[in-house]
């Protein structure tokens, strides 16, 4: 039998309950994991159950526990379940998991007085038998004569059951008398507290169950086993099927914390207008959109949190493998391909400010499943889906939602909190199907273009810009697309850069790095427009100095700048745990917000000084706003470089004192000081004189005669790949035979394969990282400067084998799993390829 044999309400349910953050399943044992047997001594579990709550148990926070009226002692013996499965005894008076209660001699008085009276009640009646527990007796009727026992039991409660201090249970057959304030729905709480469950299922079928019952709430499930009147709200008819529903709980729980099958997060497409991302997969499944803009919450989390949390996907109605996916030439379309069947997916860069708007259009001959389940808030509101006219409207949410489908005949089922539509379509070769998502509007109506005009309109948007782009002679193509990449984390409205389009994509898979790089940091998007000017593009740069001009204009200097802003400029809210989604293939938690907001990060400077020069020498002219900025970042420097940060890393320790900081105040004032010079601004007198005595610092403190390098900072031995910046920014010369050591020492260190990780120390975090390609690409430059091409064009080759098959890069790589890692796709990495490419074709 399977699953199917369940009620569905039932089933539905346990989907539900499966999804929460911190789950516990508790159950009875006599009639629910064991058959009841006319011989109590002979019950057994069934196997299939055992199996089931070992394995919940071993799940990511799931708790399992068998709450039994029998005494813990023997409940254990005749159980023989495993440790993993928490056991309590008598009701809830015992407890196997470290907070037994513990009786005080009034109690053990009692419990004395109680037996004896207990004693002389049954004596001499046949088949009456007590059972004596560490802190509650219960009299057993089951093998009397009818009449005799229920004689006893008229006698227990007239009796020493209603003595002050006794707790009364009625079981069938049995009644149990105990000298502590207890039963199973004080069990489950107590439970339920020591292990901070959001949920809990609880499975039981005699009397004593119904105070378990009792508590269920909210999330909660309680599941009758058998007939008679219960609290419960879902009900099974034997112990078989107890066995089946925590199977399929098993099941499900399972899916949703480890993901079903988590693509390869180098696979996954981007998306792009001029203000929002969207991800695909390889098979044309919409697994991320955040709406009004990338930093606002989900409306499709499935990469983080599976079916749940909200996917919009087309297959195939006879599925199979697609074939392949490719971005539409210098464009940013994506068309996922089978053997009869296209996608062809983009989004809207002609829309208005307040919308996403995003086209789907399925075109061929076979037959496509469409499944629309959108989920916003990260899945945190429940929605309503209406068919109306020519499409269907989103319900219950604060921001409209619709998707326009004309000719589409949907289904929309519940699973009581969320709706889902379904469609079975099959385009022919003269009528695509085409599905409009609009967000941030309700209405249905016409497109004034035709879906053909309007894909030409976005394909236009994206290639008019890249044929302005002077790209090297070096993977010609890859860096084209890196370069759209990058412009498609720029947002035009506003001038802001994302670090990356995603959340929380982990750096080790099921481990706690997982951060939201969803914000625009001052230095990568410094770093990001800077090498789109390289390749000849402007307008990204000058957009990002009029969205850091803004910031900066509501602060009383550069020096109280946070290390990242939201894209509209404004300060980021507090880091905070979406507990509902399990992350990506199980990596928690889903965090949103970054805490190094708060940190002190002096290497902002240096990457925007150097933007603002090489912008000037494209432009052949330095803007006064720009050099009062400069000016006022080269005093912020003369202020505080000698002052310990957290560095570009953004560890969470205490701040040091950093040789890739000081590099950065180095470059800061060398920068200023180049930039006055050439376009005849009054460069102040100290400035040069700070610029040796930075300098002289760096190479006193930084160098480490020990290990033969610059090391990450003046206290330590420790390496790290950014004091490669001694040598790449010209503090020292690269022919110094001191930076070829640290370029040797480094390779040594933090070069495995085909990737170069940051350092190798503790960071203050847990687990561990992949290599991160910005630092590849780094090593790749000092390799070229200190006359090692043939390990530069090496170590690149590998890079370039690291992107996914439509050109994209996460933000690491993890060379012994060989599988990519880190939120995708990463300014960070597609900038280390720009610059490397640009270089070797040099």
């Amino acid at each position: 039998m399977t699953a199917e044999a369940l009620p569905a309400e039932l089933r539905r349910a346990i989907v539900q309950v499966a999804r929460t953050p911190r789950l516990l399943v508790a159950c009875d044992y006599d009639g629910t994991l064991a058959p009841i047997t006319a011989n109590p001594d002979e019950a057994r579990p069934l196997p299939e159950s055992v199996g089931a709550l070992r394995s919940l148990a071993g799940l990511h926070e799931t708790t399992t526990a068998v709450i039994s009226g029998r005494a813990l002692r023997d409940l254990a013996t005749l159980s023989r379940l495993p440790a993993e499965v928490n056991l309590v005894g008598s009701h809830g008076s015992e407890f196997d998991i470290g907070f037994i209660h513990a009786l005080d001699d009034k109690a053990r008085e009692l419990h004395r007085r109680l037996e004896a009276e207990l004693e002389n009640l049954v004596l001499d009646v046949p088949g009456v038998s007590l059972e004596v527990k560490p802190a509650s007796i219960a009299v057993h009727v089951r093998r009397a004569e009818h009449e005799a026992g229920r004689r006893v039991l008229r006698d227990v409660h007239n009796g020493p059951a209603r003595w002050e201090g006794v707790s009364t249970t009625d079981g069938k057959e049995v009644v149990e008398l105990a000298v502590v304030q207890t039963d199973k729905g004080r069990a489950l709480d107590t439970l339920r507290h020591q292990v901070g469950a959001t949920a809990a299922v609880f499975l039981g079928d005699d009397v004593t169950d119904e105070k378990a019952f009792a508590r269920i709430s909210g999330p909660d499930v309680g599941v009758k086993v058998g007939d008679g009147e219960s609290l419960a709200q879902y009900r099974v008819p034997d112990t078989v099927d107890v066995a089946m529903a925590l199977a399929f709980l098993l099941e499900e729980r399972r899916n949703w914390l480890y993901g079903e099958q988590a693509p390869p997060i180098e696979r996954l497409s981007m998306l792009a207008n001029e203000r929002s991302v969207a991800l695909v997969t390889p098979d044309a499944r919409l697994t991320w959109l955040c709406h009004p803009g990338p930093d606002a919450p989900a409306i499709f989390a499935d990469l983080l949190g599976g079916a749940g949390a909200g996917h919009f996907s087309i297959k195939p109605h006879r599925n199979g493998l697609p074939l392949g996916q490719r971005y539409l030439p210098n464009t940013m379309t994506v068309e996922t391909r089978w053997s009869r069947l296209l996608v062809t997916d983009y989004l809207e860069p002609e829309s208005p400010s307040h919308r996403t708007d995003l086209v789907r259009v399925i075109s061929g001959e076979a037959a496509a499943e469409i499944v629309f389940a959108p989920r916003p808030e990260f899945g945190g509101v429940p929605v309503k889906l209406v068919a109306e006219g020519d499409g269907i409207l989103v319900q219950g949410t604060s921001e409209p939602f619709a998707l326009r489908s004309p000719g589409v005949e949907w289904e929309i089922t519940s699973d009581g909190m969320n709706d889902t539509a379904t469609a079975l379509v099959t385009p022919t070769p003269d009528n695509p199907v085409v599905l409009e998502l609009r967000c941030g509007t309700s209405d249905l109506g016409a497109h004034e273009l035709s879906e053909v005009d309007r894909r030409a309109r976005a394909g236009d948007y994206w290639s008019t810009w890249a044929r302005t782009l002077k790209l090297p002679g070096v993977q010609t193509d890859l860096v084209g697309r890196s370069a759209l990449t990058l412009r498609g984390l720029v947002n035009t409205d506003t001038g802001g850069v994302l670090a990356a389009a995603t959340s929380s994509l982990p750096e080790e898979i099921g481990g706690v790095r997982n951060w939201d790089y969803r914000y625009c940091w001052i230095r990568d998007a410094a770093m990001t427009v800077r090498e789109l000017v390289h390749l000849g593009s402007t307008e990204e740069a000058e957009g990002y100095l009029r969205w850091l001009h803004g910031v900066l204009s509501t602060l009383a200097g550069p020096e109280r700048l946070h290390p990242l802003y939201t894209l509209a400029g404004s300060v980021i809210g507090a880091e905070a745990v979406i507990e509902s989604l399990p992350g990506y293939a199980g990596s928690r938690p889903v965090r949103v917000g970054n805490l190094a907001n708060h940190q002190v990060q002096l290497d902002v400077f240096g990457p925007v000084v150097e933007l603002v020069q090489t912008l000037a020498s494209a432009r052949g002219e330095l803007r006064d706003e720009d050099w009062q900025m400069v000016r006022a970042m080269a005093e912020a420097v003369t202020r505080r470089w000698n002052e310990p940060d957290h560095g570009i890393w953004e560890e969470r320790h205490v701040p040091r004192h950093r040789v890739y900081s000081r590099v950065m105040c180095w470059v800061t004032i060398d920068r200023a000081i180049k930039l006055g010079e050439v376009y005849g601004r009054e460069v102040p007198g100290a400035w040069p004189s700070l610029r040796d005595e930075i300098a002289a610092d760096v190479l006193e403190k930084g160098w480490n005669e020990e290990v033969q390098a610059f090391t990450t900072a003046y206290d330590g031995t420790d390496l790290d790949a950014a004091s490669l910046f001694v040598g790449l920014t010209g503090l020292i010369d690269p022919a110094d035979p001191r930076f070829q050591s640290t370029v040797t020492a480094i390779e040594a260190e933090l070069r495995s394969g085909s990737t170069v990780y940051r350092y190798r120390r503790d960071d203050g975090l847990p687990g561990g990282e992949g290599g991160f390609h910005i630092c590849a690409a780094w090593l790749i430059e000092a390799y070229l400067l200190t006359g090692r091409r043939t390990e530069a064009e090496e170590l690149f080759t590998q890079i370039v084998d690291a992107a996914g098959p439509t050109g994209l890069l996460p933000e690491q790589f993890d060379p012994i799993a060989e599988r990519s890692l880190g939120n995708h796709p990463q300014a960070y990495s597609h900038i280390g390829l720009i610059r490397c490419a640009n270089l070797l074709s040099q």
